[in-house]
């Protein structure tokens, strides 16, 4: 699919509701499988990736039903399917059900694989392998990435310093640690998303967190719990750049996490253009899992200005990238960004599209090994390929609001991966996008 969208000819202004975190809903459906029990989840992101992680969970022996927006989980025995377990493009999916699948006692002596598509086979997973393998995990896999072939077994506990600040890969141990008998630590070397840690007591599992290390005791399993997903801050930083980039326009997004080690595309935001977004009490409240929840109000504030993005925010906001970036080449004066190279490795070589990308619509852009350096500025229209990522296509479609003429934008399909009501909500707020065959 291609996407055609106009230069904003009005501000853009209104309300909408930001789909389901993405991050949580895989966590919700996969712990509800595990659990003994029935597992309520309310605010599923029906997308592509959780849709996946959702299927995987039934194959494995979970039976779903859907009462309208309520998805119940009845998880309590786990069995080793037939087939591969076929996660697509969700890289969440496939390293977390690894670590809860690779020392379940139910499996123990079967065989399951995790696959995927082209884009998430070409991701690495060794990241996984090695510090579940110091756990006692047999995996087999191509060269340290997909397909896994997991051969379920005993594990033992282990006290882990990861390299890099994963949420992913220590979620996967932390999974794994729940079939280990004592107990298992991992420490980061920075801050990274703690959605396993703040949803994992609603199912009655104790996590301890000190500073940056976490610790769970094994073996432990888990009870059914209610979930309400809050709103994706990450989708709904597209609604929030668009109005920080059209002027006159005033957007509310209800219903927003705001977690604080995933916050920092509101840092960033708020040094760019100061007094931009206000922060107000959601009338949802808080979600389960101790997820801090607001609906966001913003309006533009003239044009936004470049900035050194800190280092230590980088990964509080590595999914946003994308989208800050492409509001850098909006903005007035030069945007820094360094110490993101884990965009290089996520569903496409994020700095290098983007890179390309914005260079096609005129943009004057440093591509470095870590980061980029970007000269605000006019953007121009034409056009331009997602690369195989549904955060690019996004981020180019809120772009070309502001561009000089239209943009097309190939690829677009993959857009449903993590937010399928993209295209309707920027219409909502009265952005002018065709949708092209």
């Amino acid at each position: 699919m291609r996407l055609r969208v106009h230069p904003a000819r009005s501000p853009l202004a209104g309300t909408i509701r930001a789909p389901g975190d993405k991050s949580i809903s895989h966590r919700a459906v996969l712990f509800g499988g595990l659990a003994e029990g029935t597992t309520e989840v309310s605010g599923f992101l029906e997308g592509e990736d959780t849709r996946a992680t959702l299927a995987a969970m039934e194959a494995l022996g979970a039976r779903v039903e859907r009462d309208g927006a309520t998805l119940r989980v009845h998880g309590g025995g786990l069995q080793a399917p037939p087939e591969a377990l076929d996660l697509g493009n969700a890289g969440t999916g496939i390293r977390l059900l690894a670590g809860a699948l690779v020392g379940h006692p139910d499996l123990h002596g079967g065989v399951v694989t995790l696959t995927g598509d082209a884009s998430l086979s070409r991701r690495p997973m060794d990241r996984i392998i090695e510090p579940l393998a110091r756990m006692g995990a047999r995996i087999e896999s191509r060269e340290g990435r997909a397909p896994l072939v997991l051969h379920p077994g005993p594990l033992r506990p282990v006290d882990l310093e990861l390299s890099i600040a994963s949420a992913q890969v220590k979620s996967a141990v932390l999974l794994a640690g729940m079939n280990a008998p004592g107990t298992t630590r991992i420490t980061l070397p920075a801050p990274s998303r703690d959605h396993t840690e703040r949803l994992l007591p609603a199912f009655g599992v104790a996590v301890r967190v000190d500073g940056l290390s976490v610790e769970i005791d094994g073996p432990v399993r888990l009870g059914g719990a209610r979930v309400a997903v809050p709103g994706d801050l990450s989708s709904a930083t597209f609604a929030l750049a668009a109005a920080l980039l059209v002027p006159g326009s005033e957007v509310r997004i209800a219903g927003v996490g705001i977690n604080p080690t995933r916050d920092g595309v509101l840092r960033i935001v708020e040094r760019m253009a100061p007094g931009s977004v206000d922060r107000r009490a959601a009338a949802d409240g808080d979600a389960a899992g101790d997820e801090p929840v607001a609906d966001l109000v913003v309006h533009h504030a003239g044009r936004p200005v470049g900035i050194e993005v800190p280092v230590e925010w980088v990964p509080l906001a590595i999914d946003e990238f994308p989208m800050l970036m492409a509001l850098a080449a909006a903005s007035d004066g030069v945007t820094e960004i360094r110490g993101a190279e884990e965009l290089r490795v996520k569903e496409s070589d994020r700095i290098a599209v983007m890179t390309e990308q914005l260079r096609r619509l005129g943009v004057a852009i440093d591509e470095r090994p870590d980061g980029a350096r970007i000269v605000g500025g006019g953007v121009a229209g034409g056009r331009v390929d997602a690369g195989g990522d549904h955060r690019v296509a996004m981020s180019l479609a809120v772009l070309a609001l502001v561009a000089d003429g239209p943009v097309e934008i190939d690829g677009a399909d993959w857009i449903a991966t993590s937010y399928p009501g993209f295209v309707d909500d920027l219409r909502t707020l009265g952005a002018d996008v065709e949708e092209q065959q």
